[in-house]
């Protein structure tokens, strides 16, 4: 008779002390707090009238609170010869139409560079990740003569049209679409007699959702910090960020409105953050596809 061998069933559980578990929590509440001293800063500065704001050293808390900074800045504002609803109403447009463009056409190139082959693809892609390399005040002077020669200065397109070309929306949308969308989908799909532009509307944008909800968030918070611009001289076509950067130069006893003008800039993308955050992580949890 053969010998029997023993064995013995292992169990491996994974657990961890209290401990440990307690010294992670406090080192991302700490964590937490850090990223948001700023914001937390930027309110309470805004809350405080004049003396304390110029009171040294600063305090971290707010003794007498009040609003009288934020209804400054607007009253500031109304006394504007072209009326602050203008103001709004332009960086929201240019907001609005540069995000829109800028996700459209970046998500469409990144389609056709990284599941379409064509001649010059490698190429062409080289030269969108080396386009990134340059800042734009290298390529400001070519811009205007640009902009110049198709008539375009003074307008809203000489904001909105380069930020449909940013090259960053067009290369993190491809990062995307390489990663998470597999080549069998895409050939089952035109076996099946889809056109590219229905496979990239009902199959691969809904895959790529975290790629365009993060371009989205970027390309707004650039275009809505957008101030004095090299190609709009007219103040009709202000932004309201060139608007209250004017206010705030007329000296220390602007102090106030410009506190409050830094929440007022930072509340809406920070409000599209949020929202946009939410809709990432939980894409990121159900829209894992497998070849």
């Amino acid at each position: 008779m053969g010998k029997k061998l023993r064995t013995r069933n292992h169990k491996v559980i994974l657990n961890r002390s209290a401990g440990g578990d307690m010294g992670i929590t406090i080192f991302l509440v700490v964590l937490g707090a850090f990223m948001f001293f700023p914001m937390y800063y930027a309110v309470i500065q805004a809350l405080k009238p004049l003396d304390e704001l110029w009171m040294y050293p600063p305090k971290f808390y707010v003794e007498h609170p009040t609003f009288s900074n934020f209804s400054l800045m607007f009253k500031t504002l109304q006394t504007s010869w072209v009326p602050f609803s203008r103001y709004i109403f332009n960086t929201v447009f240019i907001s609005v139409a540069g995000t829109f463009g800028n996700l459209v056409f970046g998500s469409l190139a990144a389609y056709a560079i990284s599941k379409i082959v064509f001649p010059g693809r490698k190429m062409l892609a080289s030269a969108v990740r080396l386009s990134l390399m340059f800042h734009a005040t290298v390529t400001g002077v070519v811009n205007f003569l640009t902009m110049s020669r198709l008539g375009w200065v003074d307008t809203y397109w000489a904001i909105i049209v380069p930020a449909w070309g940013a090259t960053l929306g067009m290369f993190l949308m491809q990062t995307f679409m390489e990663s998470s969308i597999q080549v069998s989908v895409l050939e089952a799909a035109r076996l099946d007699g889809s056109s590219e532009i229905r496979t990239y509307w009902q199959i691969v944008m809904p895959v790529v959702k975290p790629g365009w909800i993060t371009l989205i968030i970027y390309s707004f918070k650039d275009l809505w910090a957008t101030g004095s611009s090299n190609y709009i001289y007219s103040e009709q076509l202000k932004t309201f960020n060139y608007a209250v950067g004017q206010i705030v130069s007329g000296g220390i006893e602007r102090a106030g409105v410009g506190t409050a003008s830094s929440v007022v800039m930072m509340l809406v993308p920070i409000i599209v953050f949020i929202i946009g955050q939410s809709n990432v992580i939980e894409t990121m949890a159900s829209s894992g596809m497998k070849d």
